[in-house]
């Protein structure tokens, strides 16, 4: 395939972007009411593109159209152009305005009670015209689906395992777990606490998926002990946090939410060994793309407030 003959001069970024708008609608029709242009239009901007490309993009179905193999294909990539772009004028913006511009991050919800307020509220107090739009998801869904559709442009968050090949990580510190208490709790004023002591405690944590989810049961086992009672299951720290202020619950939270709102949370952190290993915290980010200046801004502060839990690892 010929670059200058058939594509640099062919196919043209306003047919790619009809394209994306069909495969998005469902429907020619929907795509050219959206886009503001002629059904015919939207038709031979499409026919242009398979005519350049010689293969079919969409298949006609009873309820509109669908991206074949080759149009599934050019829309990955398309989505990746037009993302490069977007990032060209965002730089562009920021070399006339070092002190403006708006990022795009996703994180997990420890992570946006911890660590991510601390650093936006550090970038925005020293350039006021920063603006932050958070993502907030699992971390799977963060890095599979937010990161490869450049819904964001990177991830902080716990590192699950395995990392594919397009995907960057960057390790910030280990992910300490600890047992947290209200501070009405009864608990709270013991200085000595074995874990045994807690199996009929009422305990809130996380799905099986989560941080604090995934390690209890780990947690006990490990001390040869059976399953705590769990009372509630929810990924919403302000439940967590709503249960633990009554006086009865016990939670596991994680060591970067603690450090920057405890005091926040009028939580305790109770006197008790977990024999449970930490886990890594880090930043994503897809291989092949260009961050931005303020991503780098953001990643540099982001290492700068985690050091207290950097050292604290060795």
């Amino acid at each position: 395939m010929q670059w200058d003959e058939r594509i640099g001069r062919r196919l043209k970024l306003r047919d790619l972007h009809i394209l994306m708008s069909v495969a998005q609608c469902g429907t020619m029709g929907k795509a050219a009411e959206q886009l503001a242009i002629t059904q015919p239009a939207v038709s031979k901007a499409i026919s242009d593109i398979e005519h350049t490309l010689k293969v079919r993009l969409l298949d006609r179905t009873p309820h509109g159209v669908e991206p074949t193999l080759y149009g599934r294909s050019l829309l990955k990539w398309g989505n990746a152009v037009f993302d490069d772009l977007r990032q060209g004028v965002r730089e562009i913006e920021y070399l006339s305005d070092p002190t403006a511009g708006e990022l795009r991050i996703g994180c997990t919800e420890p992570m946006a009670w911890g660590i991510v307020p601390a650093v936006i509220e550090r970038l925005t107090r020293q350039h006021p015209r920063l603006v932050f739009n958070v993502t907030q998801a699992e971390p799977v869904t963060l890095r599979d689906r937010e990161l490869r559709e450049r819904n964001v442009e990177l991830v902080i968050g716990r590192m699950v395992t395995p990392i594919s090949d397009d995907v960057q990580v960057e390790s910030l510190f280990e992910e300490r777990p600890f047992v947290v208490a209200g501070m009405r709790n009864r608990w709270a004023r013991r200085r000595k606490i074995d874990l045994s002591e807690l199996v009929d405690e009422p305990w809130s944590v996380g799905p099986s998926d989560s941080f604090a989810g995934s390690l209890i049961t780990d947690a006990f086992r490990a001390g040869g002990l059976p399953p705590p009672r769990i009372s509630s299951v929810t990924r919403s720290i302000p439940l967590h946090n709503a249960l633990l202020a009554s006086g009865r619950f016990l939670s596991i939270l994680p060591s970067s939410l603690l450090r920057f709102s405890v005091d926040r949370m009028l939580l305790k952190v109770l006197p008790v060994k977990l024999p449970i290993r930490p886990g890594p915290v880090g930043i994503a980010i897809l291989k092949k793309r260009t961050l931005s200046p303020i991503a780098q801004l953001f990643i540099e502060c982001v290492r700068e407030v985690a050091k207290p839990l950097m050292n604290a690892r060795s």
